[in-house]
C-alpha cells in the first residue's frame, strides 16, 4: 500500500478576474456621450440643418465688357493700363485717324455737291412749267394761223369755178394749210414734250423737300457712317470698372473685333452657387442668402437673395457635353448653377473679384417663391449710354452741312436726315 504522503499535490483552484468599476464607468460614460452627441446632431439636423442648404461650389462673377474696336487701325496711344480704374466714357485706346477722317472729308464734300444738285432739280421745276407756257402759247399761235389759212382756203375754192381766183392761187393756199398744219402738229410735240419733261423733273422732288430727297439722304447716311468711323477711333470704356486683361500696344495693328482689353465691372457682382440636383427641390428665388469669403474668412458675411435658378446643368452647357448613351455609364451627380444677387452696400465696403470661391448657404423655409422665373424683363440687364453722343453729333454734322448749302444761317429741326429725321 502506497503512503497518503507520496500523492501529488492537487491543482489549486482557476481564481475569476476581478471586476474594474473605473474601466466599466469609462465605458459607459463613452457610449452615454455618443448617444448624446447622435441625438444632438439629430435633434439639430431635424429642428435647424434640413432649413438649410449649403455649397462650396459658389464663385464671383461680374459683368465683363470686352473693350473691342469697331474699325480696324493702328493703335497710337494706350490711356489705362491693368489695375486701373475707369469712368464710363473714358479714353482707353486711340487709333490712328488720318484715313477716316480723309474719308469724312470726302463724304462732307459729296453731300455738299448733292445738295446743290437737288436745289438745282427744284430750280429746274420752275423753269420747265415755264417752257411749257412758251410750247402752248406757240401751239396756240400755231393753231390759229392754220384756222386763217383754212378760211382763206374755203373762200377761194368756189371762186375757182368762175376764173375769179385762179388754180395757181388755190394751190399756195392749199399749201400754205398744209404747212400750218403740219406746224400745229409739231407745237402740240412740243407741248407734250415739255409737259413730260415738267412731269419726270416733278417726279424727282414732290413729295419732300431738299433735306429730305433720298440723293440727299444717301449722301447723309455716307457723312453719318464716316464721322462714326472717326469717332471710333477712339475706344472708350462702356462702363464704370477696372482694367484688366490688357493686351494691346503701342503701333500695333487691330481689326475690328480683336479684345484689346477687359473692364470689370465690380460694383454689381453676383455669385453662381452650383447646388447639387438633390438639393433643388426646396430652393426658391427671394429666399435669403448668408455667404462667406475664402479671401475674407468667415468672420466677414456677405447676405443675398436667391435671384433664379439656371436652367441646365453645367455638363447640359458645356463645350463638350457628356454622351451618356455611348459606353459604360457611371451615373455623376449634376449641378445647377443658382444666381445669389448680393447685398451692394456689403460689397462696397469688403471688394469681391470675379472667380473668388465663396460658401453659400441658403435658408429653404421660405417656400411661397418660384422656381423658375416668369414673365420677360422690363429693363435692360446692362446698358451704356456713351455711344449716344456720338450718333447725334453726327447727325449735328449732317444738319450743319445742308443747312449750309440750302443757303440757311442756321439749321432747321427739318433738316434733319436719316433714321434720326
Amino acid at each position: 500500500m502506497s503512503n497518503s504522503n507520496d500523492r501529488a499535490p492537487a491543482a489549486p483552484a482557476a481564481s475569476t478576474p476581478a471586476a474594474n468599476p473605473a474601466r466599466k464607468k469609462g465605458l459607459t460614460a463613452v457610449a452615454a456621450v455618443v448617444v448624446v452627441g447622435a441625438l444632438a446632431y439629430f435633434g439639430y439636423e431635424w429642428l435647424v440643418g434640413r432649413n438649410y442648404e449649403s455649397t462650396d461650389n459658389a464663385y464671383v462673377q461680374a459683368n465683363v465688357a470686352q473693350i473691342t474696336p469697331l474699325v480696324g487701325g493702328t493703335v497710337r496711344a494706350i490711356f489705362a493700363d491693368d489695375t486701373d480704374y475707369v469712368k464710363a466714357g473714358q479714353r482707353l485706346v486711340s487709333l490712328d485717324p488720318a484715313d477716316a477722317r480723309v474719308a469724312l472729308e470726302q463724304a462732307e464734300a459729296q453731300l455738299a455737291q448733292t445738295v446743290r444738285e437737288v436745289r438745282t432739280l427744284y430750280a429746274n421745276n420752275a423753269t420747265l412749267s415755264a417752257q411749257v407756257q412758251v410750247r402752248e402759247a406757240e401751239l396756240a399761235r400755231a393753231q390759229s394761223e392754220m384756222a386763217r389759212l383754212q378760211a382763206d382756203v374755203q373762200r377761194r375754192q368756189p371762186l375757182l369755178a368762175s376764173g375769179a381766183v385762179s388754180k395757181e392761187e388755190l394751190e399756195h393756199a392749199q399749201a400754205q394749210l398744209s404747212a400750218a398744219r403740219s406746224a400745229v402738229a409739231a407745237a402740240q410735240s412740243a407741248v407734250l414734250a415739255a409737259r413730260e419733261q415738267r412731269e419726270s423733273n416733278q417726279a424727282l422732288t414732290e413729295g419732300v423737300d431738299v433735306s429730305q430727297h433720298p440723293n440727299v439722304l444717301r449722301a447723309a447716311a455716307r457723312v453719318r457712317e464716316t464721322y462714326l468711323a472717326l469717332q471710333r477711333t477712339e475706344l472708350l470704356a462702356p462702363v464704370d470698372g477696372w482694367v484688366a486683361r490688357r493686351s494691346v500696344q503701342p503701333g500695333q495693328r487691330v481689326a475690328a473685333g480683336n479684345p484689346l482689353m477687359a473692364v470689370v465691372g465690380l460694383q454689381q457682382v453676383w455669385v453662381d452657387a452650383n447646388f447639387k440636383e438633390g438639393q433643388l427641390a426646396r430652393l426658391r428665388m427671394g429666399q435669403p442668402v448668408r455667404l462667406t469669403a475664402d479671401v475674407y474668412g468667415k468672420k466677414q458675411e456677405y447676405h443675398g437673395t436667391v435671384q433664379g435658378l439656371g436652367a441646365g446643368t453645367g455638363a447640359a452647357f458645356a463645350l463638350l457635353p457628356a454622351q451618356n448613351a455611348t459606353g459604360n455609364w457611371i451615373k455623376v451627380v449634376q449641378r445647377v448653377p443658382v444666381r445669389i444677387q448680393l447685398d451692394a452696400k456689403e460689397v462696397a465696403e469688403h471688394p469681391l473679384r470675379v472667380g473668388l470661391s465663396m460658401v453659400a448657404e441658403v435658408d429653404v423655409r421660405q417656400q411661397d417663391g418660384q422656381s423658375l422665373a416668369q414673365g420677360s424683363r422690363a429693363a435692360p440687364a446692362a446698358q451704356t449710354a456713351i455711344y449716344d453722343a456720338q450718333d447725334k453729333a453726327a447727325d449735328e454734322a449732317v444738319t450743319r452741312i445742308i443747312a449750309t448749302h440750302l443757303g440757311q444761317k442756321k439749321p432747321q429741326a427739318a433738316a434733319k436726315t436719316g433714321g434720326k429725321a
